[in-house]
């Protein structure tokens, strides 16, 4: 039951990306063959005015077959005879969608959860704080003199700190308290003091959670992707990806210890495949959109469309060959 969670979250977050292609295509007048979620052999499909819509065995992707968008077409309705803007929105509509969809679903998660406040929860013993006098109830308003409106705002506080002094203050019983305290690098290198934020539920927190979380992890997957390209990722890239075999075998491991911890999970994903399909890379959305920019520079005149598609076609082969890879690797670490 775990795995068919897991696959039914892939195909819902695929659905997702190919519904943002779908539908700006639609209102930009392009004529789309045919909708699909997954890849291979057929399993359903029902033809609905000029589109098919269709299920596929493989639940690895999707796709949004426009007319025009991989080769010549005089058809006035195809992708290539529509304007940069028009095809630009197309394209990204689609990781737009997988961004969205990320902060959507994490809304509930954190109304779950409760969202970290200011307010201390938790004071671990043998640590700055302790020592200092911090005790839990305690909420921080300032660092440093500089005003605290999030968690957030502290964790980025002290890990900036680079281990000299800090000044904290904090409301307790109505008064106003400092404590000076010097952080100490963890084992994943960060300063910290040994303190945890007390959890509240409230749909703004779990917005402004939601929001936050998702700009946090982009930061941190953008970090990733420069560190994939120059080849400093900690411990190897073919130790650092997963593909979709890892990536199910993750999700129905998530599955099964509860509902909230597979849709958290799903925010990461969809939040990655958005990211990832705007990476400047032929096949992917980003490749195509820099293809529009170089001829917007151009003064519009297009790109040979038989060329452009031999691009992309180089580059789904070589990420074919990458992901196949990666597959290799994630049965190895499986078994």
């Amino acid at each position: 039951m775990t795995i068919i969670a897991a696959i039914l979250l892939f195909g819902v977050i695929i659905f997702v990306h190919e519904l943002g292609h779908f539908l700006l295509a639609k209102k930009a007048g392009i004529k789309v063959h045919e909708f699909a979620i997954g890849m291979g052999p057929k399993i359903f499909s029902t033809q609905k005015g000029e589109t098919k819509y269709s299920l596929r065995l493989l639940p690895l992707g999707g796709y949004c077959a426009m007319e025009g968008e991989d080769g010549e077409s005089n058809d006035p309705r195809s992708f290539g005879e529509k304007s940069i803007l028009q095809r630009a929105s197309v394209l990204f509509a689609g990781p737009l969608f997988n961004i969205v969809f990320a902060v959507i679903i994490l809304i509930p998660v954190f109304l779950y959860m409760g969202s970290p406040s200011t307010t201390l929860g938790q004071i671990t013993p043998n640590t700055p704080a302790q020592a200092a006098g911090l005790k839990v109830d305690d909420k921080i308003v300032e660092i440093n003199d500089v005003k605290i409106k999030s968690w957030e705002d502290i964790v980025k506080k002290l890990r900036s700190s680079e281990g000299k002094k800090v000044n904290i203050a904090v409301e307790r019983d109505g008064n106003k308290k400092e404590f000076n305290l010097v952080p100490e690098k963890n084992e994943q290198g960060q300063y910290v003091i040994g303190i945890g934020p007390k959890y509240e539920k409230s749909i703004l927190g779990a917005i402004s959670g939601a929001f936050t979380t998702t700009i946090d992890m982009s930061k941190q997957m953008v970090v990733f992707f420069g560190q994939l390209f120059t080849g400093s990722v900690p411990g190897g890239v073919e130790n650092a990806v997963t593909g979709p075999v890892g990536v199910i075998s993750i999700v129905s491991d998530q599955a099964s210890k509860g509902f909230f911890n597979l849709m958290y999970i799903g925010s990461v994903i969809s939040l990655n495949l958005g990211i990832l399909n705007l990476l400047p890379i032929p096949a992917l959305d980003g490749g195509r959109l820099v293809m529009l920019a170089i001829e917007a520079i151009r003064g519009g005149r297009k790109l040979d469309p038989n060329k452009e598609a031999a691009i992309h076609m180089a580059g789904f082969a070589l990420l074919m060959a990458f992901m196949v890879f990666i597959t290799y690797k994630d049965i190895l670490r499986l078994f």
